[in-house]
């Protein structure tokens, strides 16, 4: 089995999975899905709406009647990535209707690629389904289009991505998804949770909750109320969070800023009657708080750790996931150590870092004393050798404790599974390579830890 360690980009969402075979005679419509979680669920929303509408979804370029590029902006890298994946559809199929977080900068893709049929911005539905009418028209059966009642979705059936808001109200120097998706939009309490109801109702088994700031759910709607099972919920992070976790299914929380009321979210992990997961999902980004005021983020370094400190003593099995930039203009030696000395501390369970990028349109991009690369690299390498040695440490405590996990995919040589602490893509995994045969994607299962590495487990059916 693999010991390589996840995948370490926090932006990038699961493959999409497409299965969907289309009708003789119908037309189809590919989907090439970039970039974060959230622009997964936009694509799923996106082939949801079109194969209501009658359209086939094809698994691949030969089989599509137009392909949909769903791209990422949020690094240079990804850009160029996003670029390539627009040409590589043009090559293969030809007719390409591009949309997403680059969308936002029609001339950047049109410059590259002018043959595109159509540019569109992020979550703007109706013109990606104008720009699909236009290219191919629809031609529905209604005694055979039949749409299933979850909707597509480009998840493994067992697990899904529920977005609870869109935007974001930060203004990170580093970043422009707010200039991209704007400004903080949450979803009504009550809609959240019908979607998530009518999820598990449909066999998932595990609900990731996501958005720009997880946090700050609600907030735009001052909090208010709206009605569900005969009862008032507030959209409110703390609310909707109690009321998913009674839905049946586990409930996992990214995105999370460390705002003071998450405390408030403790005893929801700790209590086993509520299905929401001992793990919470923080962008800490840094520990110095210069660099924390560089980059415009809330540079509490220290008050983080007492924080961390009250949420393990009020729930001790929870897991926290971080990510971090190395090589922030004006990062010091200094500050970097600092860094490494908070890491320390600590003790974070899963831990991402992304080595500074400027990003066109940033406004870091204009600070002084850029980093040069090979410092970046080296700093890098020293942080992700800290956290794996934390990570290898965290997961050798584990032999010999029985834990629940979920089953992802079994094959002729094991099963492949995730614990509590692990999210899919992102974390790491636990393989049963004994006795593993009943097993199928989905079952939520006992199992005893027999041997552990640097960021995967292995154990036996309890």
């Amino acid at each position: 089995m693999s010991t390589n360690p996840p995948d370490l980009r926090p932006d990038l969402a699961p493959r999409a999975r497409l299965g969907d075979v289309p009708r003789p005679g119908q037309p189809t419509i590919g989907m090439v899905s970039l970039g974060c979680p959230k622009a997964l669920v936009d694509s799923e929303r996106i082939l949801t709406r079109l194969r209501a509408e009658g359209y086939g979804i094809s698994p691949d370029y030969a089989g599509a009647d137009a392909v949909i590029v769903n791209t990422c902006g949020f690094l240079d890298s990804a850009k160029a990535e996003s670029l390539e994946a627009i040409g590589e559809a043009l090559k293969e199929n030809g007719r390409v209707i591009v949309t997403g977080c680059l969308g936002a900068e029609p001339d950047y893709i049109t410059g590259a690629h002018p043959k595109v049929l159509a540019v569109t911005g992020p979550h703007q539905y109706e013109q990606v389904l104008d720009a699909v009418h236009t290219a191919v028209p629809p031609d529905p059966d209604p005694f055979i289009d039949l749409l299933p009642a979850a909707g597509i979705r480009l998840t493994p059936r067992h697990f899904s991505y529920l977005k609870i808001s869109e935007g974001c109200n930060h203004k990170c120097k580093f970043c422009i998804i707010p200039d991209m998706r704007g400004r903080l939009v949450s979803r009504p309490a009550n809609a959240v949770l019908r979607e998530a109801e009518k999820l598990v109702d449909n066999g998932v088994r595990e609900l990731l909750v996501i958005s720009q700031d997880t946090s700050a759910y609600g907030l735009d709607l001052r909090h208010g109320t709206s009605l569900w099972k005969d009862a008032d919920v507030r959209a409110h992070i703390t609310d909707l969070t109690r009321e998913l976790g009674r839905l049946g299914a586990w409930v996992r929380l990214h995105y999370v800023y460390p705002y003071p009321h998450v405390r408030d979210l403790i005893p929801l992990m700790a209590d086993p009657e509520n299905g929401v997961l001992p793990y919470l999902d923080i962008p800490f980004q840094h520990a110095h708080p210069d660099v924390l005021k560089r980059m415009a983020r809330p540079a509490a370094a220290a008050k983080t750790l007492d924080e961390i400190a009250a949420w393990r003593a009020a729930c001790p099995d929870i897991t926290l996931r971080s990510t971090f930039i190395v090589g922030y203009p004006g990062e010091t030696e200094s500050e970097f150590q600092t860094l490494l000395d908070w890491l320390d501390e600590a003790q974070l369970d899963r831990v991402g870092c992304f080595k500074y990028e400027n990003v066109a349109g940033a406004r870091s991009n204009a600070l002084p004393d850029h980093v040069p690369e090979e410092v970046k690299q080296d700093r890098w390498d020293r942080f992700m050798e800290k956290s794996q040695a934390i990570s290898e440490a965290k997961l050798a405590a584990k032999v010999g404790r029985t834990l629940q996990v979920i089953v992802d995919e079994v094959d002729e040589d094991a099963a492949t599974c995730r614990t509590w602490a692990d999210a899919p893509e992102i974390d790491g995994n636990l393989f049963i390579d004994e006795g593993f045969e009943s097993l199928k994607a989905g079952d939520v299962v006992t199992v005893t830890v027999d041997e552990a590495g640097e960021y995967d487990l292995w154990g036996r059916l309890a």
